[in-house]
Protein backbone atom coordinates (compact mmCIF):
# COMPACT_ATOMS: atom_id res chain seq x y z
CA UNK A 1 0.00 0.00 0.00
CA UNK A 2 1.22 3.37 -0.66
CA UNK A 3 1.22 6.00 2.01
CA UNK A 4 -0.61 8.88 2.03
CA UNK A 5 0.83 12.26 -0.06
CA UNK A 6 1.02 14.14 3.25
CA UNK A 7 3.91 11.08 4.00
CA UNK A 8 6.39 12.09 0.89
CA UNK A 9 9.09 14.17 0.01
CA UNK A 10 9.69 16.02 -3.13
CA UNK A 11 13.26 17.27 -4.52
CA UNK A 12 13.03 20.63 -6.52
CA UNK A 13 15.58 22.66 -8.41
CA UNK A 14 15.45 26.27 -9.62
CA UNK A 15 17.63 27.88 -11.86
CA UNK A 16 17.20 31.06 -14.17
CA UNK A 17 18.64 30.31 -17.59
CA UNK A 18 19.10 33.50 -19.94
CA UNK A 19 17.07 31.69 -22.64
CA UNK A 20 13.53 32.34 -23.47
CA UNK A 21 10.88 29.16 -22.59
CA UNK A 22 10.10 28.80 -26.05
CA UNK A 23 13.79 27.00 -26.78
CA UNK A 24 14.06 25.14 -23.16
CA UNK A 25 11.11 24.09 -23.87
CA UNK A 26 12.27 22.10 -27.32
CA UNK A 27 15.04 20.67 -24.85
CA UNK A 28 12.26 19.23 -22.45
CA UNK A 29 10.27 18.15 -25.65
CA UNK A 30 12.44 16.82 -28.55
CA UNK A 31 13.76 13.53 -28.11
CA UNK A 32 17.10 13.87 -29.39
CA UNK A 33 17.56 16.84 -27.20
CA UNK A 34 16.53 15.17 -24.30
CA UNK A 35 18.79 12.55 -24.59
CA UNK A 36 21.59 14.97 -24.91
CA UNK A 37 21.24 15.77 -21.31
CA UNK A 38 18.81 13.12 -19.91
CA UNK A 39 18.45 9.73 -21.37
CA UNK A 40 17.47 7.95 -24.32
CA UNK A 41 13.59 8.20 -24.69
CA UNK A 42 10.70 8.21 -27.42
CA UNK A 43 9.39 10.94 -25.61
CA UNK A 44 6.13 13.03 -27.19
CA UNK A 45 4.20 16.02 -25.74
CA UNK A 46 1.01 14.10 -25.56
CA UNK A 47 -1.30 13.66 -22.30
CA UNK A 48 -1.30 9.87 -22.05
CA UNK A 49 1.76 8.74 -24.01
CA UNK A 50 3.60 6.04 -21.97
CA UNK A 51 7.63 6.07 -22.75
CA UNK A 52 10.67 5.05 -21.15
CA UNK A 53 14.22 7.06 -20.42
CA UNK A 54 17.33 4.49 -20.40
CA UNK A 55 20.53 4.55 -19.49
CA UNK A 56 22.86 2.22 -18.28
CA UNK A 57 21.91 1.98 -14.67
CA UNK A 58 18.56 1.07 -16.19
CA UNK A 59 14.99 2.01 -17.48
CA UNK A 60 12.39 4.41 -16.02
CA UNK A 61 9.23 4.55 -16.73
CA UNK A 62 6.90 7.27 -17.70
CA UNK A 63 3.94 8.60 -18.88
CA UNK A 64 2.90 12.25 -19.71
CA UNK A 65 0.49 13.63 -17.69
CA UNK A 66 -0.15 17.21 -18.66
CA UNK A 67 1.40 19.66 -21.14
CA UNK A 68 1.05 23.94 -21.16
CA UNK A 69 3.64 24.40 -24.47
CA UNK A 70 6.23 26.99 -23.63
CA UNK A 71 4.87 26.50 -19.53
CA UNK A 72 4.68 23.52 -17.83
CA UNK A 73 5.04 19.36 -18.29
CA UNK A 74 4.49 17.14 -16.01
CA UNK A 75 4.96 13.21 -15.97
CA UNK A 76 4.99 10.07 -14.01
CA UNK A 77 8.74 9.01 -13.47
CA UNK A 78 8.97 5.58 -11.86
CA UNK A 79 9.77 1.43 -11.55
CA UNK A 80 8.53 -1.61 -10.17
CA UNK A 81 8.73 0.48 -6.77
CA UNK A 82 9.01 4.00 -7.00
CA UNK A 83 5.27 6.23 -8.50
CA UNK A 84 6.42 9.82 -8.37
CA UNK A 85 6.32 12.72 -10.83
CA UNK A 86 8.30 14.89 -12.38
CA UNK A 87 6.89 18.89 -13.13
CA UNK A 88 8.51 20.96 -14.89
CA UNK A 89 7.55 24.52 -14.87
CA UNK A 90 8.74 27.76 -17.46
CA UNK A 91 8.14 31.49 -16.31
CA UNK A 92 9.39 34.20 -18.54
CA UNK A 93 11.92 36.45 -16.98
CA UNK A 94 13.51 39.59 -17.90
CA UNK A 95 16.56 37.91 -18.69
CA UNK A 96 15.33 34.93 -19.59
CA UNK A 97 13.44 31.69 -18.11
CA UNK A 98 13.12 30.71 -14.53
CA UNK A 99 12.94 26.94 -14.86
CA UNK A 100 12.01 24.95 -12.12
CA UNK A 101 11.57 21.29 -11.67
CA UNK A 102 9.71 19.19 -8.82
CA UNK A 103 9.98 15.76 -8.53
CA UNK A 104 7.25 14.56 -6.12
CA UNK A 105 6.21 10.81 -4.24
CA UNK A 106 9.62 9.78 -2.24
CA UNK A 107 8.42 7.53 0.32
CA UNK A 108 10.65 8.00 3.79
CA UNK A 109 11.52 4.08 3.23
CA UNK A 110 13.29 4.91 -0.64
CA UNK A 111 16.46 7.26 1.21
CA UNK A 112 18.21 5.79 -1.69
CA UNK A 113 15.81 7.02 -4.65
CA UNK A 114 15.20 10.21 -2.96
CA UNK A 115 19.12 10.56 -2.76
CA UNK A 116 19.84 9.87 -5.98
CA UNK A 117 17.32 12.55 -7.10
CA UNK A 118 18.83 15.01 -4.70
CA UNK A 119 22.60 14.21 -6.28
CA UNK A 120 21.48 13.58 -9.92
CA UNK A 121 18.59 16.52 -10.95
CA UNK A 122 21.40 19.46 -10.37
CA UNK A 123 23.70 17.79 -12.65
CA UNK A 124 20.61 17.35 -15.14
CA UNK A 125 19.95 20.31 -14.99
CA UNK A 126 23.61 21.96 -15.71
CA UNK A 127 23.62 19.59 -18.92
CA UNK A 128 20.48 20.51 -19.94
CA UNK A 129 21.97 24.72 -19.59
CA UNK A 130 24.92 23.44 -21.77
CA UNK A 131 22.41 21.82 -24.42
CA UNK A 132 19.95 24.52 -24.68
CA UNK A 133 23.37 27.13 -24.73
CA UNK A 134 24.29 25.38 -27.96
CA UNK A 135 21.34 25.53 -29.49
CA UNK A 136 20.22 27.18 -33.18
Amino acid sequence: MIPPLAETRSVVVERDIPFPPEKIWRALTQPHLIEEWLMKNEFRPVIGHRFELRAEWGVVQCEVRSVEQHRALSYSWGDHDLESVVTWTLVPTQSGTRLRMEQTGFRPDQPRYFGGARAGWPRFLDRLEQVVAQME
